[in-house]
């Protein structure tokens, strides 16, 4: 267990039984594909969101538990439609649920966790959290059309790529932050910051994770390395590798992208690294990292702000 999940161990325990019990459903397939998602654990960062930001301005109440279960299942539903959409092979080290599967069935599950995450929304009861949450998803919607449509693009600018990982990650990360507040009664200043918390982390997490994709290996990450090249992502370490590379550079990468050509994936690792493309990423998450602990100043002090603190630190200190 990570350092920062122990301040809220207990809730997580509770957190994970609600999951399980909520994935009930009639049919097998369902609560197959669904265990096989539980099962393959994660970092389970957005629901640990709400248990901390929760608990730090001192709400205790059941409903917190609900709506950690609710971000989980809006993103587990997001990554089923998402390794549909990409083609994905692999996810935390384990095949993905439609390589083990079919494309049809884990769309359709993606759909029954959506599903099944407004239904815990109207038991909650609250319409402030439920607008959030209907535009978190329909942002997150955008953001996954918006990627689909710069694939193969290398002509796309690095403000285009901040507002399609804003919209696929970073959104997600904001609503549970600030879905967390509502519930917790916060004023209007403290829910802004706390938002502006999980936006700023939400970055400094895509960010990360996209360096990685040309720094790590796929042991360690779970996943295919190069991935994003096969799918032709134009990522932040190819923009710049294209930004302050030689004209023969940038046309490798350029290329590469077009083509979605993951055999010259050695070629581009060298490229990003010649160039400091990787690095220029991860200098970037740190600055929004920064910016996401200073977010924090009108919290009172406890070991959950400690953990958030941590949170912070810890998205751009891993290799995974």
């Amino acid at each position: 267990m990570l350092s920062f999940h122990k301040a809220v161990a207990s809730d997580f325990e509770q957190v994970n039984q609600l999951i399980v019990d909520q994935l009930h459903s009639n049919v097998g397939l369902v609560e197959n594909i669904g265990h096989y998602l539980v099962e393959a654990g994660g970092k389970r960062l957005r629901p640990l969101l709400v248990l901390l930001c929760a608990n730090a301005l001192g709400y205790k109440k059941e409903a917190r538990l609900e709506l950690a279960a609710i971000i989980e299942f809006i993103h587990t539903a997001t990554l089923l439609h998402d390794d549909v959409v990409d083609v994905s092979a692999l996810r935390r080290g384990r095949p993905t649920a439609n390589a083990q599967w079919g494309n049809a069935p884990s769309v359709l599950v993606g759909d029954f966790l959506y599903s099944r995450a407004f239904q815990m929304m109207v038991r909650i009861g609250d319409m402030d959290i439920m607008g959030i949450l209907a535009d978190t998803t329909n942002t997150i919607s955008e953001g996954e059309v918006q990627q689909l449509v710069n694939a193969k693009n290398p002509d796309i600018s690095e403000a285009d790529y901040y507002t399609v990982i804003h919209k696929k990650t970073a959104a997600l990360f904001e609503a549970a932050c600030e879905t967390a507040a509502v519930l917790a009664g916060a004023n209007a200043s403290m829910r802004t910051a706390l938002r502006a918390y999980g936006y700023h982390l939400g970055l400094a997490f895509q960010l990360v994770d996209d360096a990685l994709d040309y720094q790590g290996d796929a042991a360690t990450l779970g996943k295919n390395v190069g991935d994003d090249l096969a799918e032709g992502k134009p990522t932040l370490p190819l923009l710049r590798a294209m930004q302050v590379g030689t004209p023969d550079q940038a046309d490798v990468v350029a290329n590469a992208l077009r083509a979605g050509d993951a055999t010259q994936l050695n070629a581009i690792v060298a490229i990003v690294e010649t160039t400091g493309g990787a690095t220029y990423t991860l200098d970037a998450a740190r600055t929004q990292a920064q910016q996401a602990i200073a977010q924090l100043a009108e919290l009172p002090d406890s070991d959950y702000k400690r953990a958030l603190v941590t949170l912070a630190n810890f998205s751009v200190d891993r290799d995974h």
